[in-house]
This record gives structure tokens, sequence and C-alpha cells, in this order.
């Protein structure tokens, strides 16, 4: 997840043209069974029969992907530990991973050799095919043509990646992500719209199981008609609080977001991939606490098992190798259910009361 700072000033200029909830309405006033109708999935439209999933990064401390001098990957002992901590004693049945890399490799061979209860989203990472310089504010300068030109081949290479892993664990993976905010006007690695589509018929024609693009739900909601058309399901992210919100409009301003996408694409089946609430983050430090993640969370869940919505949670665990090295207390490395240290937040203690 890129830092989503910009989408505030994006955002703003954008009149929401859905069905307006007021924050009392997470509490189920007059017209929240009618919101509910208008966005209550069928049973069957949830990912593996289950509405409360999880996004996984296993990065630690001292760890991150490839960032430009080859990546520091979890263990496998390391992965195990997490895995276990998530199925075991969490009870999530299904996880979200980001890549179709070495690492994401691991993840499966230890849920299949261990047997795990754990089914998986998997990713296929789309890097950069346009320079989005001029609307990315963390990009400085242009992406040279070269540059884009390799990525194109390293995309076509981790599509194949993806395809494989699908094949080769098929029994683990029960849908394929392509590409991750690849779409947003905001994000560092662009690409068309014409090209995930061509990305997407590929893996749809090469395997057996569900695949979806997951981006912004505003996106979604604006230029996502022809692209909701060739995925077997749309997935969106949302983040209200990267959008002024505090806690007290969570869970009303998230269903707002579904609601202008459910208006936008009336026949999609909705999936959302990312959401959530860190419990700590300078840029915003009166919103957010463990107390606020922990109310966003079983807010949010309880909404989503109503409607038939899978949810992935954003994320696991804080990872620090996330956002500015030199700001630990960034939001970008603060969004886990656990520490870095695996430790359990407030969400999540009440597993391990004694």
């Amino acid at each position: 997840m890129k830092i989503r700072l910009i989408i505030l000033f994006i955002l703003s200029l954008s009149t929401i043209s859905c069905l307006r909830v007021t924050d009392k309405q997470q509490s189920y006033g007059d017209n929240a069974e009618q919101l509910n109708d208008n966005l209550r999935q069928k049973k069957e439209d949830l990912l593996m029969n289950v509405s409360e999933a999880i996004c996984y990064s296993g990065f630690r401390s001292g760890q991150h992907p490839d960032r430009g001098e080859g990546a520091i990957n979890p263990s496998y002992e390391e992965t195990l530990e997490d895995l276990k901590i998530l199925s075991e004693d969490a009870g999530f049945k299904l996880i979200r991973v980001y890549d179709s890399g070495e690492n994401t490799e691991m993840v499966l061979r230890v849920i299949q050799e261990n047997n795990l209860d754990i089914k998986v989203l998997l990713g296929m990472w789309l890097q950069a095919e346009l320079s989005n310089h001029e609307t990315c504010a963390w990009l400085t300068e242009p992406i040279p043509e070269e540059e884009l030109q390799e990525n194109k081949k390293l995309n076509i290479i981790e599509i194949e990646k993806g395809i494989n892993l699908a094949k080769k664990y098929k029994d683990i993976v029960v849908a394929v992500n392509v590409g991750n905010e690849a779409l947003v006007d905001w994000n560092d690695h662009k690409v068309t719209t014409d090209t995930i589509i061509a990305y997407v018929q590929k893996v749809k024609q090469s395997i057996e199981q569900e695949v979806t693009v997951a981006d912004n739900y505003k996106w979604w909601a604006d230029h996502g008609a022809a692209l909701a058309k060739e995925v077997d399901f749309i997935s969106i992210h949302i983040y209200p609080v990267w959008e002024g919100k505090d806690i007290n409009e969570g869970l009303s301003y998230s269903i707002e977001n579904v609601i202008e996408v459910r208006n936008a694409l009336p026949g999609a089946r909705i999936v959302i991939t990312e959401t959530g609430w860190p419990s700590v983050a300078s840029e915003f430090p009166d919103r957010v606490s463990e107390e606020k993640q922990q109310q966003y969370y079983h807010e949010f869940m309880a909404w989503s098992k109503e409607n038939n919505i899978t949810t992935f949670i954003f994320e696991a665990f804080d990872e620090d190798w996330k956002g500015n090295p030199d700001n630990m207390m960034g939001a970008e490395k603060h969004w886990g259910l656990f520490t870095v240290d695996r430790q359990p937040k407030k969400v999540m203690q009440q597993l391990y009361a004694e």
C-alpha cells in the first residue's frame, strides 16, 4: 500500500454522487435495512464462503522485499509461525498476498507442507509501464523509457510465475489478483487499463481460479466499467482515515464508498481486498489508536458478514520497512493487528486472555 495522502486532494475535487449515510446509520438506524438491501450480496458471492480475511506480508524488522539490491525474506520457520498465528490463533481461513515471487512461493509451500487450514488470494505485482511523475507525489523525475520497457518484460515474467503458482498450488490458491493499485492516478507503478485487461484475459485463459484486479474504490466507481466486465469480481480498497475521517465516521464513510461503487457498477460482485485502521500515525495522530483500530475492525467485519462481502483487513503484522525510514511513527508501519514483534494489539488480545 502506497502512501495515500494525495488521495485527500484528489477526492476533495470530486462530489460523491452516491446515497450518503450518516454516522448514526452504522448503528442500523431508520434507513439501515434499505441500505443493506441495496448492498447485500448472496452468500455464494463470498470468497471461500468467508467474510473475514486478512492481508499478509511477513517481513519483520531488518527484512524487506527487493528494493534494488535484493530482498531479505522471512525464513520458513518465521513464515510457519505467522501462518499458525493467523489460522490457529486468530481463526483466519483466507489470506491475501501481493506478488508471485520467492517469498510468496514460500508461503504456499509452508501451507501445503504443514497442512494448514488456510487458503490464498494470490497476487501478481505489476511494475510501472508508464511514468506517472506528473501526478505521483513521490515520483520527482520521469521514469526512463528503458526502465519502463524492462518493467514490461518483468511484468510478463511475473504473470507467468503467478500462473504457474496457481496451477501448482491449485488446492490452496482460490483466486488470483492481477496488479495492486496500478490504475489510480497517484501511484508510482502505473499501467494502462487496456494493458491490465489484456493481462487479465491471459490469466483467465491459463488457470481455473477466479481472477480479479485490486484498486481504490474511487477508481472503480469512476473508471471501472470496462474492467469490471473482464474480471470475476471487483476488488476495492477503502481507507476512511486517509480521507480525513475519524472513527465516529469510519464505518459510515466506508459504507458510502461501497454504495458509490455499487451505484456505478450495479452488476458487479464486490470483494473488499483492503481496509483497516492504523494504531499509530504521525500524519494524523489524533485519529488513531489501538482502541480506534479495534472499533473499526469489529464494526466493519460485522457489517461485511451481514452483507456477504468478503473483506480483507489490512493487515496482519506491522511492517517497519515501509514508508519513511526516518519516521518510525508513520502510518505505513502500523496497520497490523499484531506488532512487528508478533505481539497482539488490543484488537487481538482477547485471543490470548488467560
